[in-house]
């Protein structure tokens, strides 16, 4: 657990931060809006986050390459729409500085990703009944 944790908390702290740089240091500055930038930013840190995910942190689950790739993509979107909607929440009804709120926003979603990766996206396989059954 602690080693699949260190694993989650490198691999996120990677992909967050392959998103924020894309958000704040290229796309923002390109002109794109936040939320624009946060849509193309997700994309590029999803590629970082499914390769280590699947390589290092949950790697020892077995589970197959098929079934996890979809089920990740599916734990991915829907923390995306999280992450779109607290995004756009608070900085719609704050006055953070968009920057800050998408590091709580990230954070936040984090946690939401690792217990749906953990035992749904990245699980093994469960078992077939037994056809003597």
């Amino acid at each position: 657990m602690k080693r699949e944790l260190f694993w989650f908390g490198a691999v996120g702290l990677t992909a967050m931060a392959v998103h924020l740089a894309s958000v704040a240091l290229v796309l923002v500055p390109l002109g794109l809006p936040p939320l624009i930038a946060n849509v193309i930013a997700f994309l590029i840190a999803f590629q970082v986050s499914h390769a280590g995910h699947r390589r290092f942190t949950f790697s020892h689950h077995a589970a197959p390459v098929a079934q996890s790739r979809w089920r990740f993509f599916a734990v991915a979107c829907t923390s995306f729409a999280v992450n779109e909607i607290l995004y756009a929440v608070l900085l719609h009804f704050t006055v953070l500085d968009y920057r800050i709120a998408l590091f709580i926003v990230l954070v936040l979603v984090a946690a939401l990703t690792y217990v749906s990766s953990r035992n749904w996206a990245f699980a093994p396989a469960a078992e077939l009944p037994s056809e003597d059954a």
